[in-house]
This record gives C-alpha cells, structure tokens and sequence, in this order.
C-alpha cells in the first residue's frame, strides 16, 4: 500500500490539473455585458455613426466599394481570380479548410503564387481544418507557403483550446479583400441548388477599409507566430475606390470579446424602421432576446432567417428554437430556410446598417472565438442585400407562436436538453 499512494496522489493531482483546464476553457477570459443597452439615439443619428467608431475600435472611413457574392459560384472564381492575379502578398485566415475540389484549387493556386515569388501568408484553425490532409499541407509549404495552424493543442495551451479563430479574411497585395460566411469545402460549391450545396454569402472589398481588414489579419498572425507583417506589400496607399463608409472589427477572448455582442446589441437598440437579420447558428443570449423583443414591441419589423431541418449541427437548431417564444410573443417574425443549409451571417439595420462577416448569432462568437465583421453604412448598397434577404426569405418557412407552442414533445424535451449548453453553443 505503500508503493501505491504516490501513485495515487499522482494521478490526483493529473486529475485536478486537467480539470482545471478543461474549466479555464470554458469560461470567458473577460466580463460580459451585464444590462441591457439604453436607446439614446436611432441609426440615422450622427451620433450612431460615432458610437460605433468609438466603442468598436476602429473609424468608419470612407470611399470603399463592397461587392456581394453569392454562393460558391460567385465568391469562389472571385476569391481565386484575386490570388493568382497576387503580385506582392497573400494574406489568408480561415476556420474551414478540408481537402475536396475546392480545397484542391485553392492549394495549387496558392502555392503557384508562392512558387512565383509572392508572399503567402496562410492562416488555418486547427480544429476547422482538421480535413485537410497533410499531402496538401506539405504541398503548399514546400512551394513556399507560410501556412501555421490556429491553438494546435500543445501541453503549455491546453487553457486556450476552445478558442478558435472563426475570421474569414482574404487580402491580396493589401488591396483587395473578401469576409463573409464561406469555408473552403465542396459543401459550398455551386449555387445553393440542394442540401450537398450550402447556401451563403461573401464580400469583396476594394478601398481605404482593406487596410483595417488587413490590420485584423495581421493580429492573429502576430499572436501565432511571433511575427508582424509591415510595409508596402501589406499597407499600401489606397486611394477611394467607392462612396461607402465602413469600418472593419475584430473580436477575441484575449482583447474585446465583447465587440461583436456590443455591436449587435447597438444596432438593435438603434433600429427605428426594420432588422433583417440572416444568420446560421442564431442561439441569442438573454440580452440579446430582450433587445429583439423590445425593438418588435416598440414597432420595428424584426424578421429573422435561420436553419431548417437540413443543418449541420441539431443541437443548435433545437436550442435555437427554445428561445423563440418570447421573440414571437413580441412579435418578431422567424423563419426556418429550406431549401439547404443556411450558412448567411448578414445582419441589415434601416436601410442604412449592414453588418456582414464570420459572426453567429451565439455566445461561441461573442464570447469565444476569434470574429471578425465589416459595417457598411450605405443606403444603396443596404436595399441591395434587404433585396437578397427578401429572395431567402421566400425560399423560407415561417413559424408563428401557435406553431412554436405546438411542436412535438420530443422537440420541447430537445430544447431544454440543448438550452443547457448553449453557452458553448
């Protein structure tokens, strides 16, 4: 007996250990927002426009153009065509990349520009790419691709696994970039036409805002490899390239997790007409409830588009629905996608307000990945994608209260099963 309490006492103390971080990765690394928001103002307030500058961190320039992209159709041959026309440096950060067709064209088109003399930056969550092989890995490295993988799980980070970085960033040459909702698999490939091709939206970006985009990518690297990339090939002058103001932030547990919730929730406390609001894994916090819930009681038109029955995770679709009673009490309309999986994260305020990039609608994305969003404030280019919500919502089923109250037992008992992790949702 002797012999084996030591041993004993070693396996405790393994145990704690463990333990110990398996619960520092749960919790927030910064206090959240505990009250919800007074309104001051509306969005078309000088004061909206200032507020958000200051409280998310960086300005709203001006002269930028944004394009929208739909479907891998539309955004892969952009996202490709801005690589291989790369004369100076690639900058790529990404939460899904999984060997397919896809993956395959853009590793051979990354590598070709790295072999070409271009510096290749590659950026790749190590849980989201967990489905690439190690050929294409080798592959682009050997051709010269800096490519690191995001929080590998190593002895000394085990406190930082369950942040993941969920960015979505492309910038070529510090001139052009892309953000939205895309990951690099066959699942996004062609025009949402059935459940093997997701539904989704992208954004080019051209003008004085590239450079806060290029800014964003430039913080993880700096945080994975010690590394900060400078100079003409990555901030080059940029003069406008359109009339759109807009502003690109970022949001990490290590500094400003609170940025994406904080922006969400202004928006929603500023609406004074309409929120159309898409987005894939929509499992709000109380907070944000409160404020959907007021905005509808007050008159705004809420409609919200999430997931049907065809989704890549159940149990956030059942959570998601467990807290849609006090929306619909409130009059917020919800309606579940139908056609595929419904990967959009687009959030459209007034008529003047859209808020486009990697974020969910969840406490994953406002409490522990790494997100960034682009704010565009432009009437014009604000209809257009009230334009493009009106063409999903029609591809939509909606949900009244009655429906809601009436579902199945086995949906309430799933709710309520999945409502108890939905902080890690």
């Amino acid at each position: 007996m002797r012999v084996k309490k030591p041993i004993v006492s070693l396996l405790s103390v393994i145990a704690t250990l463990v333990a110990g971080l398996l619960l520092l990765n749960f919790m927030p690394s910064e206090k959240k927002i505990e009250t919800q928001l007074t309104r001051q103002y509306d969005t078309h307030d000088a004061q909206f426009r200032r507020s958000l500058g200051v409280l998310l961190g960086p300005p709203i320039i001006e002269g930028n153009q944004v394009e929208v992209l739909l479907n891998g159709d539309q955004i892969f041959p952009a996202m490709l065509k801005a690589i291989r026309e790369a004369r100076h440096s690639i900058n790529f950060e990404t939460y899904i990349y999984w060997s397919g067709s896809i993956g395959k064209e853009f590793t051979e088109a990354l590598s070709e520009r790295a072999r070409a003399g271009v510096k290749v930056h590659v950026l790749l969550d190590w849980v989201g790419s967990m489905k690439i092989s190690d050929a294409e890995i080798d592959e682009m490295r050997k051709a010269g691709v800096d490519l690191h993988r995001y929080h590998k799980p190593v002895w000394w980070k085990l406190a930082r696994m369950n942040n993941r970085t969920h960015r979505k960033l492309l910038i070529t040459d510090g001139r052009i970039g892309f953000t939205g909702g895309v990951g690099i698999a066959d699942k996004w490939r062609g025009n949402g036409q059935d459940e093997d091709h997701w539904r989704d939206t992208h954004f080019r970006v051209e003008g004085p805002v590239v450079g806060q985009m290029q800014a964003v990518f430039n913080d993880n690297w700096t945080k994975a490899t010690g590394v900060v990339l400078d100079g003409p090939d990555y901030f080059p002058p940029l003069a406008p390239k359109g009339d759109m103001p807009a502003q690109m932030f970022s949001s990490s547990p290590t500094g400003g997790s609170e940025s994406m919730h904080l922006m969400y929730l202004m928006a929603i406390t500023a609406a004074r007409r309409t929120i159309h609001l898409s987005n894939s894994y929509f499992v709000p916090d109380e907070l944000t409830v409160n404020a959907l819930a007021a905005a509808a009681r007050r008159g705004v038109e809420v409609r919200i588009i999430t997931p049907g029955k065809i989704i890549d995770s159940d149990i956030v679709r059942a959570a998601s629905r467990e807290r849609w009673g006090e929306l619909l009490e409130a009059g917020v309309k919800m309606a579940e996608y139908q056609p595929t999986m419904f990967h959009v994260k687009s959030l459209v305020v007034d008529s003047l307000l859209v808020s486009v990039g990697s974020t969910n609608f969840d406490n994953r994305s406002f409490s522990l990945n790494d997100e960034a969003n682009l704010n565009v404030l432009d009437e014009g280019f604000a209809k257009q994608q009230e334009a493009v919500f009106e063409d999903d919502w029609r591809r939509a089923r909606p949900v009244s209260l009655q429906q809601w109250e009436n579902r199945p037992l086995t949906d309430k008992v799933a709710g309520e099963l999945a409502d108890l992790v939905g902080a890690q949702l």
